[in-house]
């Protein structure tokens, strides 16, 4: 084979490959920004503090129609918690001060780094998702976090099918695919993560 045919098959490859990759990116990059994750830090990891930040929870999963209602996308939804942080914040200080404590507690909406999390049967791969985060006085502890849209969050006594029935009506195919069987793209996930990192890089020398 010609040194010029061989270039040219090599470039072929590259673009081939490249052309997969910069899909299988821009799936992640939809998944991301398709969901509003709720992310509650807790005090501290004592017992009592974790036990505290579940109730947080529970109260505002319960209030969860009156902080959202009548909101059908995302962007309403994201408009409404921005809106709602001083009355969304007031029901966790309830919960606290109920509870027999003084912490304080912040409620904001932000973008921010969430590692691979799995929920029920779905994965949701790492990245910059925008979130409802709560922080509970020191915001020590280990956290806990949902998906608030697609409307994932359910109470625990309800089966892990309702998530996988909703999922399908938020996701294409391919997004599910990618959230369900991760194991299949543990290759592109690794490529992704050092574009990711080698993009990093170039802004800093830039």
């Amino acid at each position: 084979m010609k040194k010029t045919d061989v270039i040219l098959f090599t470039g072929l490859i590259g673009s081939i490959i490249f052309s997969n990759f910069a899909g299988f990116e821009k799936k992640l990059d939809n998944i991301e920004h398709e969901v509003l994750r709720m992310h509650i830090l807790a005090n501290s990891d004592a017992e009592y503090d974790q036990n505290l930040k579940l109730k947080v929870r529970d109260r505002l999963l319960e209030n969860s129609d009156v902080i959202f209602g009548g909101c059908e996308s995302l962007e309403e939804m994201k408009v409404k918690a921005n809106e709602n942080l001083s009355e969304i914040n007031d029901i966790v200080l309830e919960v606290i001060h109920e509870n027999g404590y003084n912490y304080t507690a912040q409620t904001q909406l932000v973008n921010m780094e969430f590692d691979t999390r799995e929920y029920g049967d779905i994965t949701m791969p790492s990245g910059k998702y925008d979130a409802l985060r709560v922080t509970i006085g020191e915001a020590e502890g280990h956290n806990w976090w949902c998906v608030m849209y697609p409307p994932l969050c359910i109470p625990a006594a309800e089966k892990v099918e309702s998530d996988e029935k909703t999922a399908e009506d938020y996701f294409d195919a391919e997004e599910l695919d990618i959230m369900k069987n991760p194991e299949k793209y543990e290759v592109r996930f690794k490529c992704v993560e050092m574009f990711k990192e080698l993009k990093s890089k170039i802004k800093k020398i830039a």
